[in-house]
């Protein structure tokens, strides 16, 4: 079962949104990378100094000359990182040309980072698979990559594929990073308070919607509400494929009073789930209709 289809623009302005938490903080840490890398090469070239022989006098190592920057490498990175993040084909477009130009840049983590946000605007997951992983392995820790995949990877698994096993747990690896660093991330420079929380909120509802997802693919509904209903409460306009799979796992849990109430607040909002969300609002209503009353 796949719910990742004809994606509305709210879900692909999600990649905008977690994108945000990067998109002014990268800026300066990209700029940093030079004079990091510059340290480290000097540290590397620069052999460690031998005690002198008695009666010689100590030598001085060789000058090492460091790498120089390319100004035409960083107007290229900066005319990039300029275009708008609602734009994807130019970025794409941008983007590639960059990689193609310098792919040794110390700027191509970046560049891959944003390429995986706006190759899922273009529903091409293939190619934003494939950024996610080169981001990835540039930087574990870009919470725009992993929660975006980790929370991609559930809505496009095929439970009969072989792999399927194995994109369940690269998802949870992913999401549950994602939520570690999102907990203590700082404010980056440049953003206010008010856009970092709103991102930081998107961010982590997509995280905590990618693990309740992942825990609904294992069958282990009661965790898959509980991560689900925190994706569902951190934003003003949640999923309606959250609140349609609150409401399954709740059916399984034998929960249809409170399965009621996710398909109601499913079916309240316009989405191919409108529908099967009342209907099965109404299935529940009768089931809850037949439960026996708890004890008090």
């Amino acid at each position: 079962m796949k719910f990742l289809t004809n994606q509305s623009p709210a879900i692909c302005a999600a990649a905008i949104a977690l994108n945000l938490l990067l998109w002014i903080g990268s800026a300066s840490a990209a700029g940093n990378m030079t004079q990091m890398q510059q340290t480290q090469t000097q540290q590397q070239q620069t052999p460690p100094k031998a005690a002198p022989a008695p009666g010689q006098a100590a030598q001085q190592p060789a000058p090492v000359e460091l790498p120089k920057a390319d100004p035409a490498e960083d107007a290229a990175y900066k005319a990039f990182f300029d275009l708008k993040p609602d734009d994807p084909d130019k970025q794409i477009q941008s983007g590639e040309e960059f990689l193609k130009k310098y792919p040794a840049s110390h700027y191509r983590q970046v560049i891959y980072s944003r390429l995986t946000q706006s190759y899922f605007g273009k529903q091409q997951m293939d190619k934003m698979f494939a950024s996610g992983d080169k981001a990835l392995q540039l930087n574990p820790d870009d919470v725009s990559v992993l929660a975006l995949i980790g929370w991609v990877l559930p809505h496009n698994i095929n439970p009969n594929d072989a792999d399927s096993e194995q994109k369940i747990a690269k998802s949870q690896q992913y999401s549950k990073h994602a939520i570690e660093l999102l907990d203590s991330m700082p404010k980056p420079e440049g953003l206010t308070d008010e856009a970092f929380s709103k991102a930081k909120a998107e961010a982590l509802s997509r995280s905590h919607s990618g693990l309740g997802l992942d825990y609904f693919r294992l069958g282990q509904f009661a965790e898959s509400v509980t991560e689900l209903q925190q994706a569902t409460q951190l934003v003003p306009n949640p999923d309606p494929v959250d609140l349609f799979i609150i409401g399954i796992d709740l059916q399984s849990l034998k929960r249809y009073g409170d399965a009621v109430t996710a398909f109601e607040k499913c079916a309240e909002m316009q989405s191919q789930l409108q529908d099967r969300c009342k209907q099965l609002g109404d299935q529940s209503k009768r089931m809850a209709a037949t439960e026996t009353p708890k004890k008090p």
